[in-house]
């Protein structure tokens, strides 16, 4: 790779190199290598496919452990690029270059030289004495010399040919940003459609219960089972909408303006729901959505460990926050203390994304979910297109 560039530049140094004098064609030589050098570098920054070119030959040739995703070249790249070709070709010219030269002279040096009186060409340089050590000398510094520069492109390629610092980072940023979504649409599925199949899942055991002896109670049973589908597959249909396009939720979601809705089904599982609403007005978007969501998990909790139990539900917005308490009887096989599944996990999350923060556990012989989401900075955040 160095050749064409050796090339150019020797050709451009050739008046300076008479014929005969074989130490100051060396020299010329020398030269014209260091002069190829910043041609080297200005190839390199100026042609936009060096980098991928010599991103592959890393990747092929040294255990470089590390692998780099970004095929692109950004402008700020091109300086490490250059640099990284410098040191490439500037180290592994003369390397490939003694590679071929030095065995025939090591050779020569520990056979022949002893046995010339009048030795030609660079042989004469060398006394007949020194020819043996000097080429065991050669034959040890090749592999070392070769060895030192692999390391010195080993442990500079990951800096020069790797991503930078920014490149980093903005890839950490994406990373956390497309794990956040996922988790975003996890709680959406646990939530929705979690508080439907629970639903669903009551409704059916108790109809096969009184089917023969309440046909009625199990036809309204079916009919409640019917909306919880209807309902979980609006939900599903959202969901899946999130993962389709970029900026979907053109559909209304529910929010606290839903709640009675949300009671209702409650109820028609078995769970008597008292609900008692204040004064929302001027609720943020956000935080309206959010707090439906933690209303309808804790609701879901309530149906799946204490079933039959009447539910008590306030939702009220004093002193610049809004406050959600749902409380339950504690059923008797529950064992008192903090759960840890998705649904309080979902709630905590919830609440902390807004700034608030929600707590959950036994209180005087009830399960009890409290949350409080400040108003203020879901107004902030209350942007459009921010559908969730």
């Amino acid at each position: 790779m160095m050749t064409p560039f050796w090339f150019v530049t020797n050709i451009a140094l050739a008046p300076l190199s008479p014929t005969g004098s074989t130490g100051r064609s060396l020299l010329v030589q020398f030269a014209a290598y260091l002069a190829a050098l910043p041609l080297v570098a200005a190839t390199a920054a100026a042609v936009p496919f060096v980098r991928q070119l010599e991103t592959a030959i890393v990747r092929t040739l040294l255990p470089v452990g590390a692998r780099w995703e970004r095929p692109d070249e950004p402008a700020a790249s091109r300086g490490r690029t250059a640099l990284w070709a410098v040191l490439h070709l500037g180290l592994g010219a003369p390397v490939a270059g003694a590679t071929m030269a030095v065995p025939p002279a090591v050779v020569v040096l520990l056979t022949v030289r002893p046995f010339l009186d009048d030795p030609p060409g660079w042989l004469g340089v060398v006394p007949a004495w020194l020819g043996p050590p000097a080429g065991a000398l050669l034959a040890v510094l090749l592999p070392t010399a070769a060895r030192a520069a692999g390391l010195a492109l080993e442990r500079s390629a990951p800096a020069l040919l790797g991503p930078s610092a920014a490149e980093r980072l903005a890839e950490a940023e994406r990373h956390r940003a497309r794990l956040a979504e996922r988790n975003r649409l996890a709680r959406e599925l646990h939530d929705s459609v979690g508080h439907a199949l629970g639903v669903v899942t009551l409704q059916a055991a108790a109809a096969g219960r009184v089917l023969d002896r309440d046909p009625a109670f199990a036809r309204s049973a079916l009919a409640a089972i019917e909306e919880a589908a209807r309902s979980a597959a609006d939900e599903l249909d959202h969901v899946l909408g999130l993962l389709r396009e970029e900026h979907p939720g053109r559909a209304p979601q529910p929010d606290l303006r839903d709640l009675h809705r949300l009671a209702d089904s409650a109820r028609a599982a078995g769970s008597p729901v008292d609900l008692t609403v204040g004064d929302l007005h001027a609720m943020p978007a956000v935080v309206s959505r959010e707090a439906y969501r933690i209303v309808q998990e804790a609701l879901t909790n309530a149906l799946r460990h204490a079933a039959g139990s009447p539910v008590q539900v306030t939702v009220d917005a004093a002193g610049g926050e809004l406050r959600l308490l749902i409380r339950n009887p504690m059923p008797a096989t529950r064992r008192p203390g903090r759960s840890g599944g998705r649904g309080t996990r979902g709630i905590a999350e919830r609440a902390q994304l807004l700034g608030g923060h929600a707590e959950f556990g036994p209180e005087d012989g009830h399960w009890q979910v409290a949350a409080r989401l400040p108003l203020a900075l879901g107004r902030a955040n209350d942007r459009p297109g921010r559908d969730t």
